[in-house]
């Protein structure tokens, strides 16, 4: 396992970002999704990453950004099909993420039949926070999220609605993708899904534990 002072700064190196989709039943039903029956899985480039003091930048081909407040996991510990019961052994810690999403573009793609990267792989669609070690969230299947936008609460949501669990995930994607020591994987996000505008801020934080303010800007 690498050393705390570099998975602190995970997202200057790690090489992948994976995201599940769909993983709340609340927020899958307010976009007319059906519940999924297995994971949804989407990819993000690390140069998705944007960290405090730098803005969210809305691409220049979107007209619709939604925010989407997620619990991140940070893996530790590399491994190809992972068992779950062993899984919680290749996490290092965790991250406060938002997943931003051009949602005009996401619809297109789908009813078109096409992949979601212009949706949700531009530059800036992944903030992350700090680097949070795993010894302070004990219970990652018990953790509350949100999200406001200038001050108004737009999601708040706890882990333990999620569909499918943090081992369960890990395991599932590591049967197909390899999951390397640095990797992100994003586990879903609450209801409450909405658009932000150029000049709003949008604060998230994970109870008691983080938090991160970010500006909205147009690309």
């Amino acid at each position: 396992m690498s050393s705390a002072r570099s998975l602190n700064r995970f997202w200057e190196w790690g090489r992948k970002i994976i995201c599940v989709g769909r993983n709340y039943i609340d927020h899958a039903k307010e976009l007319n999704n059906a519940i999924p029956s297995e994971p949804v899985l989407f990819l993000k480039p690390p140069s998705a990453y944007v960290r405090e003091g730098s803005p969210i930048l809305v691409p220049f081909y979107c007209s619709n950004l939604h925010h989407e407040v997620e619990l991140g996991v940070v893996i530790g510990k590399g491994g190809t099909a992972i068992p779950q019961k062993a899984a919680m052994e290749h996490v290092a810690g965790y991250a406060l993420c938002l997943d931003m999403t051009a949602r005009d573009v996401q619809e297109e793609c789908k009813s078109r039949g096409l992949p979601w990267t212009l949706a949700k792989a531009f530059n800036t669609s992944c903030p992350v926070s700090e680097f949070i070690p795993k010894e302070r969230i004990p219970d990652p299947g018990n953790v509350r999220v949100w999200l406001k936008v200038n001050e108004q609460l737009r999601q708040e949501g706890n882990t333990s609605s999620m569909i499918f669990t943090i081992p369960f995930l890990i395991s599932y994607i590591s049967q197909v993708i390899t999951l390397e020591e640095g990797d992100l994987i994003l586990t879903g996000t609450p209801k409450g899904v909405s658009s932000v505008q150029e000049h709003d801020e949008v604060q998230a934080g994970i109870e008691d534990i983080v938090s991160m303010t970010f500006r909205v800007e147009r690309q």
